[in-house]
This record gives C-alpha cells, sequence and structure tokens, in this order.
C-alpha cells in the first residue's frame, strides 16, 4: 500500500471501522487482488488499536469474501466481487432513513408501471383493479391497509412480467412494508393526504389499463415523489408518536441485506 492509514475514531464499533476503511482500499483498488494485507501489528499500528481489533476486522472481510488466510503466510486480498447492498438499519427509524425507502420505491415502481402498461393482459387488470379496491375496503374497515397497499402494487409488478423485478420487491419487502406502514399512518391523519393517495393509485392504474408506459411511469414516480412530500410535511408530534412506533420493523430488521 502506498500510505499508512490513520487512526479511527471511538466513536463506533473500532473492528467496523478497520474493516470498513481496509474494504474501501480493496473495492476502490489501491490494494490489488492477490496483494499481501500488511501483519497485524502493523495494521494495528496504523490505526492505533489493538490486535483484537484488527483481527475482527479481517473475520469481516473473509465474511464478504475479500480476503483469504493462508497459513503461515499472511493475509492475502481477494478479487472484490459485487458489493453487498446494505441498509443502514440503526438509522431506518429516522424520517431520514425513511424518505430513502421511498426513493428507492419510486425508481423501482416507475420502471414497473412503465413495463406493466406495455404487457398487461385482461387478467391483470381484473387483479389490479381488486387490489386497488381492497385498500378502500380495509380503510373502511379501520384497518390501516398497508397489506392491501403492498399487494395492489404487487399486482402490478406482476403485470410487469419480469420474474427478477418481482423477486426483487419481495426481497426488500420488509424496508417497503416498514417504509409503507409509516407513509399511511401519516396519509391517514389528513383527509386531504388520503384522498390524494387514492387519485393517485387511480392515475397509475389507468395509465397501465390505456398502456401508455409514459403515462405509466410518470403517473407512478409522482406518486412515490408526492409520498415524499407528505412525509416532509408530517410534524414532529407525528415522528414523537406514530411515526416512531410504526417504524420499529425497520429497526428490527437489523440483518444487512446481501444479493
Amino acid at each position: 500500500m502506498s500510505s499508512p492509514f490513520s487512526a479511527v475514531k471511538p466513536s463506533a464499533k473500532l473492528s467496523d471501522q478497520v474493516a470498513s476503511a481496509l474494504e474501501a482500499e480493496i473495492r476502490a483498488g489501491r490494494i490489488q487482488a492477490s496483494d499481501k494485507l500488511p501483519t497485524e501489528a502493523v495494521l494495528a499500528q496504523q490505526f492505533q488499536v489493538s490486535r483484537t481489533v484488527v483481527r475482527e476486522a479481517i473475520s469481516r472481510l473473509k465474511s464478504l469474501g475479500l480476503v483469504d488466510s493462508r497459513q503461515g503466510s499472511g493475509v492475502y486480498v481477494l478479487a472484490p466481487g459485487i458489493e453487498p447492498l446494505q441498509f443502514d438499519v440503526p438509522l431506518a427509524a429516522s424520517r431520514e432513513a425513511v424518505m430513502q425507502i421511498v426513493e428507492v420505491r419510486r425508481a423501482l415502481e416507475a420502471e414497473v408501471a412503465e413495463l406493466a402498461a406495455l404487457r398487461r393482459t385482461d387478467a391483470d387488470m381484473t387483479a389490479i383493479r381488486a387490489a386497488m379496491q381492497h385498500i378502500a375496503d380495509a380503510v373502511r374497515a379501520g384497518r390501516d391497509g398497508v397489506e392491501e397497499d403492498v399487494l395492489f402494487h404487487r399486482a402490478i409488478a406482476q403485470a410487469a412480467g419480469n420474474p427478477f423485478m418481482i423477486s426483487t420487491l419481495d426481497y426488500l419487502a420488509q424496508f417497503l412494508k416498514g417504509a409503507t406502514r409509516v407513509t399511511r399512518a401519516n396519509e391517514a391523519r389528513r383527509t386531504d393526504f388520503a384522498d390524494a393517495v387514492t387519485r393517485e393509485h387511480s392515475h397509475i392504474v389507468r395509465a397501465i389499463e390505456a398502456g401508455d408506459p409514459v403515462a405509466a411511469r410518470a403517473a407512478a414516480a409522482q406518486h412515490m415523489k408526492n409520498a415524499l412530500a407528505r412525509i416532509e410535511q408530517a410534524d414532529l408530534t407525528f415522528w414523537a408518536q406514530d411515526g416512531a412506533r410504526l417504524a420499529q420493523p425497520l429497526v428490527a430488521a437489523s440483518t444487512p441485506l446481501v444479493f
């Protein structure tokens, strides 16, 4: 390596900081595949941590498939694969994290809606309209409609006809559902918000049914953009009460997601 590492800060787990610093160097190519890492003693000196901390960091890198220990020789760098997709779960209960997850939904669901408009069948439209009606039924029955909202968007994904896209949405469901629970709770507090959501869903459905991919993409993206705006308008009381409580599933899902 061209330059030594600097000391880590005591504000976070030391081994995580060391592992993250080494991982960044490997993924950036500044430490090449087949390079030998400095010894534990050297790394401990550079990072100003104990050798135990270094060992823990190396263990994490091994679990990521970035290094390999060779008996009697040392630790060598492996060619990095695709970087794991991870969510910083400790921050997931915050307003900012919920908004970030909605941004993920905006990117995914705009594409899904466009494909659905191109590929939907009559059976797909029947399922989508039924799913939208189930949301209204749930709200009338006094439920939050979260499950029904998720199933509505999944029905659109089914119409898109891409199994990998459906798998991705299912894979992210624990986070997307948590964010939906927060957004719907916020929207239920104001009649104008709830009415806007219903109209936005209708716009998406009409565009898909009309076979208009441009309008479907725009309607889905606008729906998520408006959801972000509604979250921005939520007051501090909401976050201190319902918002924080309903975001708990995001916090509980503490295992990093890896594709």
